[in-house]
């Protein structure tokens, strides 16, 4: 694999590394070339920014989650065929996960795609003091290829003179100086910046912005070329019918019937232009007329409410025999026809928790598809949809449980082991996972157990009942591709 490719890093959270990769992504795609995203971390949000800017599948590299060993293959899988990838990192660029020293920082993953660095500096409040920023950076891991710096913020021309100055003792290049822009700002709340699917148009609108700005302010040859320098990766791409051992799956979701479709689907191999793009599936859906005989129809959240999901789950799901068909709770009275399995990932519920709630004829289908027995997997947002109520207003009522926002932050990575069978693993199974969410989640009567979280603190969470595991934990499913096997028998069986 010798994709040139490039690392998006920062000092810290907040210096523009989603306004400097996505607008790199989109200047690059601009120029007629076929650019693979990727983000470093758990982050679900900004691989939809990247979509808008490729028209390609916005793909996490995350060494936690999956583990070092899968981060080129998974790299592989994704820049096939690419002229360039460009992958946004995490936090700060020495940031991972705590109290695991580099594990799936930053620099951790450039280190093991062997890519060079950009860093991106606010300088709005420096002059001189931003050699020694920079400075340190570079020196702190000589095994870090820090090949060049991009000034975000900057005031003035007279400001850019001193910052140019002070960093020519460093001996790293300026690729590029960005001014105070606000009209590429996108708005945040709670757990971030607010997905596409939410504000489809204004986010074209903000990714294109930050193409034209990026596109203006840096020298992209100069970036293509330490792209170019990044060393060969000897590692097979990562294959969902490989590593389940079954026939090549069909290649996309398809949509529900009451979904729409893009005109050019995106696949793995050209660039797309979002314009046409479904809000049910920022990544693109490729539809057919009808379930293949043998394929199991597996049905998957979508819509505004349920953005997170990595998209090595549907094609691995694929890959077990299922035909995964994408529906929109918001919209949708009805789960998918032959409809016999459900995942409903992350998202914003509480956002439209009144809209969910109203949508009555789709709560009792999934109430009355989790009572069958059918199997059932929901991560954190969709635990929130199957409790009898959140904030108040009824929900699925599969669990004997409420839910609530609440003022407490619940953030990092955990590690996990199932005490419970389920549909996804066998009691004793270890996996890893992710915790991200403002919500509390009040158990009644009647469910096992999902995990035995062993940190922070030592403690049971999620639950099991019949078909049905949901949890607070997001998983990537690349790391125990078994799961999606399991789940897929579950439904030749139930």
């Amino acid at each position: 694999m010798s994709v040139p490719r490039v690392v998006v890093a920062a000092p810290s959270s907040g210096s523009g590394k989603t306004t400097v990769a996505t607008g790199l992504m989109a200047a690059f795609a601009a120029r007629g070339l076929v650019v693979s995203p990727h983000k470093v971390g758990p982050d679900y949000i900004d691989p939809g920014y990247h979509a808008l800017a490729t028209g390609r599948v916005g793909r996490n590299l995350d060494a936690y989650l999956c583990g070092p060993e899968l981060i080129g293959p998974l790299f592989a899988h994704g820049a096939r065929g690419c002229d360039i990838a460009v992958v946004e990192g995490v936090m700060g660029l020495y940031d991972g996960a705590a109290g695991e020293g580099e594990l799936a920082s930053t620099a951790h993953v450039a280190k093991l795609l062997r890519a060079p660095v950009v860093l991106v500096v606010d300088a709005s409040s420096q002059s001189r003091s931003v050699a020694a920023l920079v400075h340190g950076f570079v020196s702190w891991d000589p095994e870090v290829r820090v090949g060049g710096v991009i000034l975000n913020k900057v005031a003035s021309d007279r400001h850019e003179e001193l910052l140019r100055e002070a960093l020519e003792s460093v001996g790293v290049p300026v690729l590029g100086v960005l001014r105070r822009a606000p009209q590429v700002d996108t708005p945040s709340r709670h757990l971030g910046l607010v997905p596409v699917a939410e504000r489809r148009g204004e986010a074209v609108e903000a990714v294109a912005a930050m193409g034209a700005q990026v596109s203006d302010g840096c020298d992209l040859d100069a970036v293509m070329a330490l792209a170019r320098g990044a060393g060969a990766l000897s590692c097979a791409a990562w294959d969902a019918a490989e590593v389940l051992g079954s026939s090549p799956p069909p290649p996309l979701p398809v949509p529900s019937s009451r979904g729409s479709a893009p005109s050019t689907p995106p696949g793995d191999s050209a660039p797309w232009t979002p314009t046409g793009a479904s809000p049910l599936d920022p990544i693109g859906l490729r539809p057919r007329p009808q379930t293949p005989d043998g394929l199991k129809r597996v049905a998957v959240a979508g819509g505004a409410a349920f953005t997170f999901s990595y998209a090595e789950h549907t094609e691995l799901l694929a890959a077990a025999g299922a035909e995964v068909v994408v529906f929109d709770p918001l919209r949708d009275e009805q789960l998918p026809d032959g409809t016999c399995g459900l995942v409903i990932g992350g998202g914003f519920p509480e956002v439209y928790a009144a809209e969910l709630s109203a949508n009555e004829p789709l709560r009792k289908a999934v109430a009355a598809l989790a009572e069958s027995g059918a199997p059932v997997a929901a991560e954190c947002a969709g635990l929130l949809y199957l409790c009898r109520e959140l904030d108040g207003l009824p929900m699925c009522g599969v669990l004997d449980a409420t839910a609530r926002m609440s003022g407490r932050l619940t953030l990092g990575y955990r590690d996990a082991v199932a005490v419970s069978d389920s549909v996804i693993a066998g009691a004793g199974v270890r996996m890893r996972g992710h915790e991200f969410h403002r919500t509390v989640v009040e158990p009644g009567a009647g469910a096992a157990p999902a995990w035995g979280v062993r940190a922070p603190e030592r403690r049971v969470e999620g639950f099991v009942q019949q078909g049905v595991h949901a949890s607070y934990l997001h998983t990537h499913w690349a790391s125990a591709p078994g799961v999606a096997r399991r789940f897929v028998e579950r439904c030749r069986t139930s």
